[in-house]
C-alpha cells in the first residue's frame, strides 16, 4: 500500500494560486511569446499534466473520458481504474469510493466498499467482479464521482508532488517529472517508490534548491526512474522518461510551454497550445 499524507482541508492558498496564475493568464490572453513560471499548479499547466499522464496510462490526451476505465492489468494490484489508475489493492480505488459514499451516500458503489477493504492489499476480486466494473462505469457519469476521483488524485498524488518538487526548487518541468514518477510508482520509500527514486538521484546531482544544476539533477532523477520501471513492471517500457520527459529535458523546456512533441509506447501526440475552455485537449 502506497504511504499517504495526512488529508488536509481542500482549497489551501486558493488566493496564492490565483496570484501565482495571473500572468499566465493574461500570456493567454495576449498570446505572449514568453510564458511565466507560476508552476504546474496553475490550471493550464495542469492540464497539460493530466493530457501527458493520460497519453503513458490510457493511450489518450482526453484524460476526462478516463473516469469510468477500470481493469485487472494483471501486475499484482487487483483492478486499475480512474482518471490515474487508482487500484483495489493499493488503497487509493478504496479512498476514492469511501469518499464519494461521504458525500453522496446512496451511489452505485457504495454496497462494494467491505468487498474493497477486504481486497486491500492483494489482487483479489472477491466481492468485486463484473457487478463491481459496471457499478464502476455507472458511477463514472456522476460529478460527485468524477469529483472524488479528482479530489484523490490531487490529496496523494498531485499536491504532494508539485510541493516537493517547489522545495527542490524544480520549475514546472520538474513538478511533472516528480508527478508522473508517483503515479507511476507510489509516493513512498520501497525500493522502486518516489522516495528512492528521489534518494538515488540526489547521490548523483544536486537539485538546484540544494546549489545544484537542474539539467543534471533531471537527468540523474530520470536515470533512477528508469531503473525503477525496469524493475517493477513486467514490460520495461521506459518510453514515458525516453521519448517524453527527457525530451523536453533535452529541449530545454522548463515551463513546459507547448507546442510540445512526444511519444508514450511509440503511438506519437502532440499539445499545440496552452489548454483553454475552448481547448480542453489537443488535436
Amino acid at each position: 500500500m502506497r504511504d499517504r499524507p495526512a488529508r488536509r482541508p481542500p482549497r489551501i492558498a486558493r488566493r496564492n494560486l490565483r496570484i501565482a496564475c495571473a500572468g499566465l493568464a493574461a500570456a493567454l490572453t495576449v498570446g505572449a511569446a514568453r510564458t511565466p513560471e507560476p508552476g504546474l499548479d496553475c490550471p493550464p499547466a495542469k492540464e497539460v499534466a493530466m493530457e501527458l499522464v493520460a497519453s503513458a496510462e490510457n493511450s489518450t490526451l482526453d484524460w476526462r473520458s478516463q473516469y469510468q476505465y477500470i481493469e485487472d492489468i494483471g501486475d499484482g494490484q487487483g483492478y486499475t481504474g480512474g482518471i490515474i489508475g487508482f487500484c483495489s489493492g493499493t488503497g487509493d480505488m478504496l479512498e476514492v469510493v469511501t469518499l464519494y459514499t461521504r458525500n453522496k451516500p446512496a451511489n452505485p458503489l457504495a454496497a462494494f466498499l467491505p468487498a474493497l477493504r477486504k481486497v486491500n492489499g492483494t489482487s483479489s476480486h472477491a466481492g468485486l467482479g463484473d457487478p463491481f466494473v459496471k457499478a464502476w462505469k455507472t458511477a463514472a457519469t456522476d460529478k460527485a464521482f468524477q469529483a472524488a476521483q479528482e479530489e484523490e488524485r490531487d490529496h496523494v498524488y498531485f499536491d504532494p508532488s508539485v510541493r516537493r518538487a517547489k522545495a527542490d526548487g524544480l520549475r514546472t518541468l520538474g513538478q511533472f517529472i516528480y508527478f508522473d514518477a508517483t503515479v507511476m510508482h507510489g509516493g513512498g520509500d520501497d525500493r522502486n517508490g518516489f522516495g528512492s527514486i528521489r534518494k538515488n538521484a540526489m547521490a548523483k546531482a544536486k537539485p538546484p534548491a540544494l546549489g545544484g544544476d537542474e539539467t543534471a539533477y533531471l537527468n540523474a532523477f530520470l536515470d533512477a526512474r528508469k531503473a525503477a520501471i525496469k524493475r517493477a513492471t513486467v514490460h520495461g517500457d521506459t518510453s514515458r522518461v525516453d521519448t517524453e520527459q527527457r525530451v523536453f529535458l533535452n529541449e530545454r523546456n522548463f515551463t513546459l510551454q507547448p507546442p510540445l512533441r512526444w511519444k508514450t509506447y511509440g503511438d506519437p501526440y502532440e499539445i499545440q497550445s496552452w489548454p483553454s475552455p475552448e481547448n480542453r485537449h489537443a488535436t
